[in-house]
């Protein structure tokens, strides 16, 4: 009886592995995300990065937003998140270079999410300092602070680098998510906010036992 009864549980447990593995399978270099030619560097080597490639202005980002920001939530210690904004033109670039000062100054985690609300939902541009400063100083910061940011030869530094990034990355759009500066995940090949997150998943697994 009890010999059965392992030979049945082991039936299952094998059922479970098959069926793990096929939906794994289902995700396929080429098809359903793309192997960089070039790997870029990664920004702390020694954890699986997880790179999301956005941009403030853009209205796919504001809805994927509900997604990710739970997932990052349930990242294991080995696994590294990092937004990188987009540069893709001068209003890219504005929303890129407040960004990285709004992390300069210590509210980039506090106003990320309103900041998209700020554009989607209540219409404002946020393109000018004096927009963006006044914005700021809502999070503690004076106004005064928030402009020395906006325009820090450090700030300009790391946009500068988010281009370098993005273009290695050989991103045409966002959001895009890149995992260990070797794979990209985009919209149009993963068809789904969720299934974005599942191949990025999917991928994690792959760096981690390589």
């Amino acid at each position: 009886m009890v010999k059965k009864l392992i030979q049945h549980i082991s039936a299952l447990l094998l059922m479970v592995a098959v069926s793990a593995t096929a939906q794994a399978e289902t995700f396929k270099e080429g098809v359903h995300y793309i192997k960089l030619g070039t790997p870029v560097a990664v920004s702390e080597p020694g954890k699986i990065e997880v790179a999301e490639l956005f941009w403030y202005g853009c209205p796919h980002c504001f809805e994927f937003e509900p997604y990710i920001e739970p997932w990052i939530k349930t990242l294991p210690d080995d696994v590294r998140f990092e937004r990188v904004p987009a540069t893709f033109s001068k209003v890219w670039k504005t929303h890129a270079n407040a960004f990285y000062a709004a992390e300069a100054l210590g509210i980039g985690e506090k106003l990320h999410s309103d900041f998209f609300n700020r554009i989607h939902r209540q219409n404002q541009r946020l393109t000018s300092t004096d927009d963006l400063a006044e914005f700021f100083a809502e999070y503690g910061v004076t106004e005064d602070q928030a402009e020395k940011a906006l325009k820090s030869f450090g700030v300009k530094s790391k946009v500068n680098q988010a281009g370098a990034r993005i273009r290695g990355y050989q991103a045409l759009g966002v959001p895009a998510l890149v995992v260990n500066g070797k794979y990209r995940i985009d919209t149009s090949t993963a068809g789904s906010w969720t299934n974005m997150l599942k191949i990025t998943e999917f991928l994690i697994e792959k760096e981690r036992e390589s």
